[in-house]
Order: C-alpha cells, then structure tokens, then sequence
C-alpha cells in the first residue's frame, strides 16, 4: 500500500493532486457511498476492507455455473440515496424499478384452498392509490379492510420525529387501532416482515411508522419496487470498483484495520498489518460491534450502546428445478412457513430449469437449522405454494445464512443509534445502523454514508457536490419521482430530488 501514499499520508491518484486524505473504513455500501461522495467533492481517498471483495452483506458467489445472491435484496421507489448510488456506478438500468406497485399474494390457509390476492396501485393520489387493491383484497374480511383503512389514516397522522414513537411496540399500537391478529399477519407483517425483519410484536412503532408512512402513504409511486436483473457483485462489487477506480479512490481489499487513533498533529493513524496510514478524516463503515472496538476512548459518551444495538438473522433458501415452476418474478405467501419467493433465473446465468430464492426473515428459529431438514420442510411447501412444482425434478438444494442480516428494530433501538459525527474531530460513523430514521435496508446503509461524508466535508472545509446536498436535505422528508434532470443538471443532481413520483 505504499504506491501512492505520500510520507504525509496524503494520496494521489487519477485526475487529482496531493491534499486532504480521508480513509474510509469497510466496503460496504455505507462506506462505498462515503468514498465516492467524498472523492467527488476533491477529497483523496483511501477504502480499506477486510473481504476480499466490496458490497458488504449485499454480495454474490459461484456456485458451479451459478452466479448466487447471498439474499434477494430489493429496493423502493422511495429509496432515493440508493438510487443515486445505482445512478452513480452507472447501475440504474440494471436494476429497474417496477412501473406500478404490483405484488401477488397467496394464501394456502383457506379452507376452499390456495387462493391469490394482489397488493397494487393505480394511478391516484394518496391514500386512494391503494384504495382498490384494499377493498378487492381477499385474504382479510369486509371488516378488517375497514379497520385497515382507518389504522392507516391513524398512522399517517403520526409524526416521525416523536420519540415516544420509539418506545412503544408496533403491535400494540395496531391492536389499540382496531387490527386484528388476521390482519397483522396479512398485511401489516407481510410488509413488515420483510422491510423490518422483526414482526409487529417486535419491532419499533417509530420505525414501522417510518415504512408504512414512506412507503405506503406519501406518495403514489413511493412502494413500486425495484430490483437487480444481474448479480449484486455486479452493481456492488465490479460497478462500484470501477466508479472508485474513475474517482482516484484507492481501494485495498483483505486489508484489516486493527486500531484507529488520533496522533499529535491533529491527524489520524490508521494501523493496517504492516503500515500505519495518516488521514485527515476517517470514517467507520463497518458493522457496530467492530465500530466499538475501533474507536479510541472518549469518541462516543455512551460506546457501550453500540454493543446493545441487537441484530437479527435471515435464512435463503435457494431450489433449482428442471422447468418453469413460477410464471411471475416474485410472489409472497401466506399460510405457509414461505414468506417471499424470487425467480433469479436470469441473473444467475441458469440457462435450463429455473432458480427459486426464499427470503426468510426473523430467521432466528431457523438459522441454524441443518439443510436437511430445511429441504424437508421446504420442498413440501413449495408443492403446495406452486402447483407446477409437484412433477419437477430438484436439480440443486442448497441454504445461505446471514446471521447477523440486520439490527433488530426492538423498541428502544433509536436511542442506542448514533448519528455520524462523534466527539472526536475528524472521526466518523457510517452504516445501516446509525441514526438514518431508516430500517436497516440498502437505503439506510447509502444514506449514512452520505450523513458521514456530509459531515467530514463540512469539518474540512470542502464544497459539497450538489448531489450530495440534495440527498443530505432530502434525507427524511422528501420521495422523488421519475422526473428527468432540469436542463443543464448532471443526473443526480438537486433537480431530480423533487417531491413526486428496499433488502
């Protein structure tokens, strides 16, 4: 790691000279988007990560021919860091968003047998958009859509920036406005489920609020999902080198940090195996547990919090069959132990038969289940979920398992989240897991490498690019639509951060 690196510890690279040096620890999204962010405002730029590959927990692998997602991760409409990060690696074409919001849901509980429904939107403004699919939805009583329907209104009213939010669980909350223990598990926690990883009983009021209100009921568009149609490695780990390398970022994998401290002139050390790199920023984008351990005494007033964020599991279940058993992309289930069902086919290079990928969340009775038995209890349920699985052959069976997926949003979790600034002048934090108002998505992980790199220009005394800007003031309260740039904006520039049109 000497090429490049100035006894000062300043870098230079492609299309720059020697100055401010900030070193961005971890490659995950957090910290991809802080490196870019920060390499585009004039910053030199150092990202270290410990993987030999950048993408953090959203990243591929081969099994033989197969190119193999560790986890289906999606995004929405309203996810608007994460698609200026798509936008900035030159992803966004690979990963299109939905035109409408559109999602099948069957349901194997009824007694009449295996029944579909479907969660959609027209062309209406909110709340009406939904309000068709809602009265059509089978899987609830005339009642319980009702119920549903003034639940949320309720929740609409509810204002984000309350604390009190956070103490309360979202289970309660839905109990006390009318929703019955049918609804939570139809609708509530099939959205839930999936963006929170948690079940109402479990999860925050204040963060369930926040998807719910972002997502469902500020503006039309805002639910339509989008998600890759090639490998995650493609998007997080082949683009986002590639835009690293275009920006004059250094970036070093299987690189390990092993202790971050502040030396006497006002800088930092970066201790790596063999070399000690000095920065005039650094920025923590690694998961909290490995933050904690890094930062020197006195950075944070409360450091152990960060040891009681919890975190909470998801199981992949991965079935290759020899045919076409799923017509549609995705399909959620109700009734059955299947949450959400994915083709991913065509991103994994399967050329005959077809790719199946379960997400499992609140995997935490699961996790360690052995593939065995998750063959056996899984393969049946897939019989039941997809009729034209019955007579296919399983040609590959295999499990991934992120223990650590995901924070667990419990109530109480938004006071142990820190924000990006610390006590310590030129130290950082980024991740999923910060203080974004955000579950832990995709979204939340690009956002708070914006917050961190925010901060650190600030703190230097360098100009913010006007994307980052955009992103940092619409941070919490505005969705953008599909509006081309203003004549004369760059894409991702403030003019495409408007009010309008997730894992």
């Amino acid at each position: 790691m000497t090429d490049g690196t100035r006894p000062d510890g300043t870098v230079t690279g492609p299309g720059g000279t020697a100055g401010r040096h900030a070193v961005v620890v971890g490659g995950g999204l957090a910290g991809l988007t802080s490196a870019l962010a920060l390499s585009d405002a004039g910053v030199r730029v150092t990202l270290l990560e410990s993987r030999p590959r950048l993408g953090g927990l959203a990243f591929s692998f081969q099994r033989g021919n197969l190119t193999v997602d560790n986890g289906q991760h999606v995004y929405l409409r309203c996810c608007t860091a994460y698609r200026w990060f798509l936008d900035r690696v030159d992803g966004t074409a690979l990963a299109p968003l939905q035109d409408r919001l559109d999602v099948p849901v069957l349901d194997l509980a009824r007694p009449e047998g295996r029944r579909l429904g479907r969660l959609r939107r027209d062309p209406l403004p909110v709340p009406l958009h939904l309000g068709r699919s809602l009265a059509a939805y089978p899987h609830l009583s005339l009642a319980e859509r009702a119920r549903v329907g003034r639940a949320a209104l309720a929740l609409k009213s509810l204002d984000l920036a309350d604390p009190a939010l956070d103490a309360q669980d979202f289970a309660g909350w839905l109990a006390a406005h009318g929703q019955s223990a049918r609804a939570i598990e139809a609708l509530w926690d099939l959205v839930g489920v999936a963006t929170l990883n948690a079940r109402a009983s479990d999860a925050s009021l204040g963060l369930a609020a926040m998807v719910f209100k972002t997502g469902l009921l500020s503006d039309p568009g805002a639910a339509d999902i989008g998600w890759a149609h090639v490998p995650l490695g493609e998007l997080h780990d082949q683009l986002a080198r590639k835009a690293l390398d275009s920006a004059g970022v250094r970036t070093e994998v299987r690189t390990r940090v092993t202790s971050v401290s502040q030396n006497g002139n006002g800088r930092w050390n970066v201790q790596v195996p063999g070399e000690t790199l000095q920065a005039d920023a650094v920025v923590l984008a690694v998961p909290q547990r490995e933050a904690h351990d890094l930062l020197p005494a006195g950075a944070l007033d409360a450091p152990q919090r960060l040891l009681e964020i919890g975190t909470a599991p998801i199981l992949n279940v991965h079935v290759v069959y020899d045919r076409k058993v799923l017509a549609a992309p995705f399909v959620a289930a109700l009734g059955t132990p299947v949450q959400w069902v994915f083709d991913r086919t065509g991103a994994s290079g399967l050329e005959d038969g077809q790719y199946l990928a379960l997400s499992q969340s609140v995997a935490q009775d699961e996790i360690d289940t052995p593939v065995a038995v998750l063959r056996e209890r899984y393969l049946p349920e897939l019989r039941r979920l997809l009729p034209r699985a019955r007579g296919a052959e399983v040609r590959d069976f295999f499990v991934t398992r992120e223990r650590t997926a995901t924070f667990a949003p419990a109530p109480g979790v938004g006071r142990l989240r820190p924000g990006a600034r610390t006590k310590a002048p030129g130290l950082y934090l980024a991740g999923a897991w910060t203080a974004t108002g955000w579950p832990a998505t995709m979204e939340s992980a690009v956002r708070s490498g914006v917050s961190a790199a925010d901060a650190a220009l600030r703190a230097l005394g360098r100009p913010r690019p006007s994307r980052l800007f955009a992103l940092e003031e619409t941070a919490h309260h505005t969705f953008p639509g599909d509006n081309p740039p203003a004549p004369g904006r760059q894409r991702g520039e403030t003019g495409v951060f408007q009010r309008g049109g997730i894992r």
